[in-house]
């Protein structure tokens, strides 16, 4: 029987809440597809650095990469100074395991309203890979006469030919093997850059330039669109089935993927992924900690329950993770909304009938 090594990261908040129902979730494919999971607790997080001052401990990186997979809950405490937690740990983990890539499903499940006017889950299908560790998000920069009229603040942009070209492979890929074609909703798989190619000439014509040689080279089989980065913002809420995946920046991702976000129902739903695909990844609800529904037992836990479909899937337990996906839409239209204490149910009941699903 195959054994996955999975390191269980509750972290702060309504996190270890949902991580709960995730696990509970998890067990229940384990058991229905003969396989097993080998879970071990990390505490790191809020309380942990409030007990101890130590953001990570020195091995924590070495102990994390141990196991197969991490499963997240979330990160931040309303007792820690914001970002503290936020970049001693997530973006420690992301950059120190070389999580290159962010995947993020925009999926409308059965039953879950969205703000978009005609749209249900055939228009709101599609896949966000954000680069993940290069970018804005270096932190490359810094400032000067703190404090004066002439202060300056400088944060610059930066990727490499190979930073902007294994992520694009991994998209045309990814593209590949889960575009619309390969789901059989299209006539092509189709891979979208998203950029800002008319202003930020320098490093979106880096993306733009590698984004077509590769395509015409070695994925003529891919269909490629681009899109400035304004304009996809708009298309997502006027005409979002125009998407398939797409693929950009570590700063447009993080922005367009929170707008995506609220289209599919909200934070409650939505899951994500820290991919490194020749190493250890990451797998997350993207909600954050929600402090104020901390142990009321009424967050929503179907973002945690798909993070650990979408770990699954990256181990390659594909039958698995699509029955928890098929269970997650079988419970959604059960459910009165997606928003913490207005589900109709509690947060470990909807894990018990996502559970419960997956077993049978």
């Amino acid at each position: 029987m195959k054994s996955y090594k999975i390191a269980v990261m509750p972290g702060d908040g309504t996190g270890p809440e949902v991580i709960a129902e995730a696990v509970k979730v998890l067990d229940a494919a384990a058991g229905k597809f003969g396989f097993q999971l080998e879970k071990t607790p990390f505490d790191y997080g809020g309380e942990r650095y409030l007990r101890t001052g130590e953001v990570l401990p020195e091995n924590a990186i070495a102990e994390l990469s141990k196991n197969d997979a991490i499963l997240l809950g979330a990160i931040g405490h309303v007792d820690v100074k914001p970002g503290v937690l936020e970049k001693g740990i997530l973006l420690k983990a992301r950059f120190e395991l070389d999580q290159y890539i962010n995947l993020r499903p925009i999926r409308l499940y059965p039953g879950v309203d969205t703000p978009l006017k005609g749209k249900g889950p055939e228009e709101i299908d599609y896949v966000v890979i954000r680069e993940n560790v290069g970018g804005l998000y270096t932190g490359m920069g810094g400032n000067s006469m703190i404090g004066t009229e002439h202060e300056v603040a400088v944060q610059s942009m930066v990727y490499t030919r190979h930073q902007v070209e294994r992520c694009l492979r991994y998209a045309f890929d990814y593209a590949r093997k889960f575009g619309k074609k390969a789901r059989g909703k299209g006539e092509h798989n189709t891979l979208a850059l998203i950029g800002k190619t008319n202003v930020l000439t320098h490093v979106f014509g880096l993306w733009d330039r590698a984004f077509n040689e590769i395509g015409e080279k070695d994925y003529p089989d891919v269909k490629r669109e681009y899109y400035h980065v304004d304009a996809t913002c708009l298309y997502m809420v006027q005409c979002p089935e125009m998407f398939d995946i797409l693929v950009t920046s570590n700063m447009f991702g993080d922005i367009i993927t929170d707008l995506g976000a609220v289209t599919q129902g909200g934070l409650g739903i939505a899951a994500g992924g820290n991919i490194n695909p020749n190493g250890l990844s990451m797998f997350e609800p993207i909600g954050g900690t929600a402090p104020s529904w901390t142990g009321k037992n009424a967050i929503n836990p179907l973002a945690a329950i798909c993070s650990g479909a979408m770990m699954l899937q990256h181990l390659g337990e594909s039958e698995a993770a699509t029955a928890i996906e098929e269970a997650v839409k079988a419970t959604t239209p059960k459910m009165k909304s997606m928003i913490a204490n207005e589900m109709g149910f509690t947060t470990t009941q909807v894990g018990d009938m996502v559970a419960e699903i997956v077993a049978r």
